[in-house]
């Protein structure tokens, strides 16, 4: 009986104990995933497993800065549960070709301040007009030379090497990229590095195409990806379509997309559902548009929002803000 009441003493003085030790803080998908790197057609882990990141693209740094503060991250990261945030530099309209140092040490905060909560960061060199990448090649290479020197030893930097190329054909942009990747492997040798399709990074299908003139004529370089674009007011059954055709011969991952159109009007909350799924099923990374307060339907905060810094409110979030951050969450 002595021995038996000892034990029970020890017992519940151990569960006593457990009930007051503080709860382990749950891995940030950093500290979960390692470093990633690119096996057969998906994005894996660093122990091999493929991995789906879901999160959000900034809207262009030169006017929404003020949506990436370090408050807006905390949600981001521990109330939306994103793994992952696209930080767009404009390549002009008013971007980095008008203070390259500016854009570019924006760029290194906004990376420290993301893997500061165990986010990826994806720097995205956000050309749009023109349409050829080429027109903005030395900055481009100027620009991630300098990016990849500062986090070359960071595990959770992704690179981008451009947005949205369109009017220009596959081998121009696969040829761009030829030139664009030494000069990132030069400083990280192992990072993952993401590339452009043609038509507006549709795999052609905004131009009247399809994905076979990519997949029949990929890059001859390891830990490469395609990056696949879509809005889905606007996107066919036919884009889907190539999407879904794309993905099983390529590694993909989705850096925009929207509920509403390319526009920001008309948001599609079915259509977006079924592209959210598709993304699910193949385990497809994204990151949707944007994380802004602009006053088009794409953003997810209202108005006036990032500048109040109001940013875990109930109120902040439009009516798409509050459906992706639900399927964010998962």
């Amino acid at each position: 009986m002595a021995l038996a009441a000892a034990l029970g003493l020890l017992s519940a003085t151990a569960a006593h104990g457990a009930e007051n030790r503080p709860a382990a803080k749950p891995r940030t998908p950093v500290q979960a995933y390692g470093k990633l790197r690119v096996c057969g057609t998906h994005l894996c882990s660093a122990s091999g497993k493929p991995v789906q990141l879901r999160g959000m693209s900034s809207h262009g740094t030169q006017w929404f800065a003020h949506c990436l503060s370090g408050r807006a991250l905390d949600v981001l990261a521990h109330d939306w549960k994103a793994s992952v945030l696209r930080v767009a530099t404009y390549a002009r309209q008013g971007g980095y070709e008008s203070d390259p140092k500016k854009f570019t040490d924006l760029v290194d905060r906004l990376i420290e301040r993301a893997s500061a909560r165990g986010m990826y960061v994806i720097v995205d060199w956000h050309m749009l007009n023109p349409g050829d990448p080429y027109q903005d090649l030395e900055n481009a290479k100027k620009f991630f030379k300098d990016v990849a020197q500062r986090h070359k030893n960071a595990p959770n930097v992704i690179y981008e090497v451009a947005n949205e190329p369109h009017s220009v054909n596959w081998p121009t942009i696969k040829s761009y990229a030829e030139k664009l990747i030494p000069v990132i492997r030069s400083q990280d040798p192992d990072s993952v590095i993401l590339v452009p399709t043609p038509g507006w990074s549709t795999f052609s299908a905004s131009e009247g195409s399809d994905e076979r003139t990519v997949v029949n004529d990929p890059l001859a370089a390891k830990n490469i990806m395609y990056t696949f674009h879509f809005y889905a007011r606007v996107a066919a059954e036919g884009y889907m379509e190539i999407l879904d055709r794309a993905s099983s011969k390529l590694p993909v991952f989705v850096t925009e997309w929207g509920i509403a159109s390319w526009s920001g009007y008309g948001s599609d909350h079915a259509m977006a559902q079924k592209w959210v799924d598709l993304m699910a099923k193949k385990k497809i990374g994204w990151t949707n548009w944007s994380y802004s307060d602009h006053d088009r339907e794409h953003a997810v905060f209202k108005d006036g929002t990032c500048r109040a810094g109001a940013f875990s409110r109930s109120d902040a979030l439009t009516s798409n803000g509050a459906w992706i951050r639900k399927r964010i969450r998962g």
